[in-house]
């Protein structure tokens, strides 16, 4: 077999593909009369309850008159509102990704003696062994960071003398560690596939340990090693915002599903990353930049709302883009009125913008995110409201840092490694049954019939 047969749809794959199709469709008015709850959502957007957890609390619904009636969207971590959380980071002009990180795994925020012991922790476990870059992560590249990152922590567990110790103290090791080297594996991943599938120049740097987390990124991605104090903190405003989102959301659950069946850590991390890597969740904010990238392309003059109402109606009757009928970065599984991450990020990416000279672009940002909801009125029957989510700004803002696209969902994988590490520590100690969802079959039943016979 060929290198061209191997990677190819061939004809016989081709008919094969139309054959299973044929015999794989299910009528989606059945999930209706069993009352099953399609991607475990109900028909209001509700989801269906599958766990419990004290890590993170999503609110978009409030009680009135007996009646839940939607409301401004809401988010907290162990219970603190991830608003002021973030305020009070900025108003002590500080770094906060570190201090979330401890307050996510360990369920309180920490003092100055605490959080100043952590930070050293991290710094201790920010390597990574011995030649794994040059052995791993420079050989055989892939245009595809999720990937390279999720080979990568597998690799890790050949290095790892316990990675299949699921007792608490070694998976807490192991989440620290893979929370610290998130970042390496990432941006050396993009400069490994920058040099070799680009012939651009080759950077490794190696991580300052007087740095936070969201300096670490910059510094280690660009080649003069420069950023701006501005630009640090509003991406560990980001980093700070990605970190975690309840329980039901697919990555996290993937990582409760999967560590609730014994394996390691390793593979459960391997498995959220393929989970996020998905277009419709964690690869969301990169297809927000390309599909604007699509809109200058069609609309000239971005004060013409005219123009770009005509432009969303396209995207939604699939003419557009890439003619998936999708808004990208508007409406979500949960908010109604609002997302709560959104509305903090709009305010720090408004002011990166201004700062750059990039006014008009993110004037273009807001126009769309103002017109697309009333867009989607027309053309959809909706049964829940419609806003920005928080890959609507995080695209833009990942541009305005000069990160290349192949970084947008890896960043959000350094983010949400911390909420994965808590969720899977999480179930690891209250962990008394593997997670085994049932499944209705509406196969009929058949006759064998001897091979000679069909």
């Amino acid at each position: 077999m060929t290198n061209n047969e191997y990677s190819d749809v061939t004809p016989q794959i081709h008919a094969l593909a139309q054959k299973m199709t044929h015999n794989s469709v299910i009528d989606t008015d059945l999930y209706s009369k069993y009352n099953v709850k399609r991607g475990l959502r109900d028909i209001d957007g509700k989801g269906v309850l599958t766990g419990l957890t004290d890590i993170s609390t999503i609110t978009q619904n409030k009680l009135v008159d007996g009646k839940l009636v939607p409301c401004e969207g809401e988010l907290r971590y162990r219970g603190y509102n991830v608003k002021d959380i973030v305020d009070g980071i900025l108003e002590d002009d500080r770094f906060g990704f570190e201090e979330v990180t401890y307050l996510l795994l360990f369920g309180d925020m920490p003092n100055e003696e605490q959080l100043k012991d952590f930070k050293k922790l991290l710094v201790q476990y920010r390597t990574l062994p011995q030649h794994f870059v040059r052995d791993v992560i420079l050989k055989a590249t892939s245009n595809d960071m999720m990937n390279s990152i999720a080979r990568s922590v597998l690799t890790l567990f050949c290095y790892d003398k316990n990675a299949n110790d699921t007792s608490i103290d070694n998976v807490l090791r192991q989440c620290i560690q893979l929370i610290s080297v998130f970042p390496l594996l990432s941006v050396y991943g993009y400069h490994a596939y920058n040099h070799y599938q680009r012939d651009n120049s080759l950077y490794i740097h190696r991580a300052e340990p007087t740095m936070s987390t969201a300096e670490v990124i910059l510094s280690l991605l660009r080649p003069d090693r420069h950023y701006t104090p501005l630009e640090a903190k509003v991406l560990d405003m980001a980093l700070i915002l990605h970190m975690e989102h309840g329980g039901g959301n697919n990555s996290t659950f993937t990582t409760h599903v999967v560590t609730s069946s014994g394996t390691d850590t390793y593979s459960a991390v391997a498995a959220a990353l393929a989970s996020l890597k998905g277009p419709r969740h964690g690869g969301a904010n990169v297809k927000v930049y390309y599909m604007f990238e699509d809109l200058k392309k069609h609309v000239k003059d971005w004060e013409d709302e005219d123009a770009l109402e005509d432009y969303l109606e396209k995207l939604l009757d699939k003419q557009v883009f890439d003619k998936k009928g999708l808004i990208y970065g508007m409406g979500h599984a949960v908010y109604t009125i609002s997302d709560p991450r959104q509305q903090i990020l709009h305010g720090a990416v408004k002011k990166l913008a201004f700062a750059e000279g990039h006014n008009d672009e993110f004037d273009l940002y807001e126009r769309v995110e103002r017109l697309a909801p009333k867009v989607i009125g027309r053309k959809r029957k909706i049964y829940k409201g419609v806003a920005a989510n928080v890959d609507f700004y995080s695209g833009l803002l990942y541009s305005l840092l000069d990160i290349p696209c192949e970084l947008y969902t890896p960043l959000f994988a350094t983010a949400r490694i911390t909420g994965w590490s808590a969720h899977r520590l999480e179930e690891l100690i209250n962990c008394g049954k593997i997670i085994r969802p049932a499944y209705m079959s509406i196969s009929e039943n058949k006759e064998y019939v001897d091979l000679k016979d069909r």
